[in-house]
């Protein structure tokens, strides 16, 4: 297939990262080829700006990227948000509901360029600290009105099925909410995911005629792989992603991206 055609948009965390949050030197290398022959190399990740951003470096994105788990798309050439969406107003109270209930909780609000922290934990504590992010810690009334692009909750794995009921029970009205690891569940706008971001970056860069691939492994990128005209599952991929994939790949840790370019070519 001719790449100049293409569009290629990856999930991070388990897909184009490997376990040791690196990107191999073979996909790097595999990934600017691609890009050089006309094609388009992005990415979809659930993380906010400051997260995603040390990896879009390491790429030299040439494209704008969904951020957010979708509820953004970001140019970090220009440092520019060209479109996003807010979590309902409401969100401040289902914190509250959710802080009652749980008071072990860990939460994050993210804004553009700034992550509140009204509630904190070990699991919160260690993806901050994991991902060099400085938190604004502060009551849940003292973060600012509006420019609320998602809700992160961290809870234990193990404590993770009572409060997704509780939070699908209490908190479904305005929100989209999805698992996006065994310890993260999110709550983003109505209507919001990753396939939705995808969509939104293809018209705000005129590239609506490009033939779609998507990749990922984790059953929030499980929506975007299905609605791609070309869905890969990495072999360490949730049941989910693997059957909303038309192609499953191997590993994480086994250069995903070239044997992914590689498919693309022979068709």
């Amino acid at each position: 297939m001719d790449f100049s055609k293409v569009i290629i948009m990856t999930d991070l965390d388990g897909t184009l990262l490997d376990d040791k949050k690196n990107i191999s030197e073979r996909d790097l290398k595999s990934i600017d080829e691609f890009c050089d022959a006309g094609g388009a190399f992005t990415i979809a990740t659930g993380r906010g700006y400051s997260m995603a951003k040390p990896v879009a470096d390491k790429l030299s994105l040439r494209m704008p990227a969904v951020i957010f788990n979708g509820s953004a798309v970001y140019d970090f050439k220009t440092e520019s948000f060209l479109w996003q969406s807010e979590v309902t107003y409401r969100a401040r109270d289902y914190i509250k509901a959710i802080m009652r209930e749980f008071p072990d909780i860990g939460i994050e609000v993210l804004q553009q360029h700034k992550v509140y922290v009204p509630a904190n934990n070990e699991v919160e504590s260690m993806h901050m600290a994991l991902e060099n992010v400085q938190g604004v810690f502060c009551d849940v009334d003292e973060i600012p009105e509006g420019g609320w692009l998602k809700v992160l909750l961290a809870y234990p794995e193990d404590k993770m099925d009572g409060l997704r009921r509780f939070v699908d029970e209490c908190c479904a009205e305005g929100t989209n909410r999805v698992l996006s690891a065994p310890f993260f569940y999110e709550l983003l706008p109505v209507g919001v995911s990753k396939a939705y971001g995808y969509k939104r970056l293809l018209e705000v860069t005129n590239n609506t005629d490009r033939f779609t691939v998507a990749a990922g492994d984790y059953p929030n990128d499980a929506e975007m792989v299905k609605s791609a005209d070309l869905g890969f599952a990495v072999s360490n991929a949730h049941d989910e992603v693997k059957a909303a994939a038309d192609v499953i790949i191997g590993s994480n840790n086994d250069d995903p991206m070239t044997h992914m370019i590689d498919y693309i070519r022979k068709l």
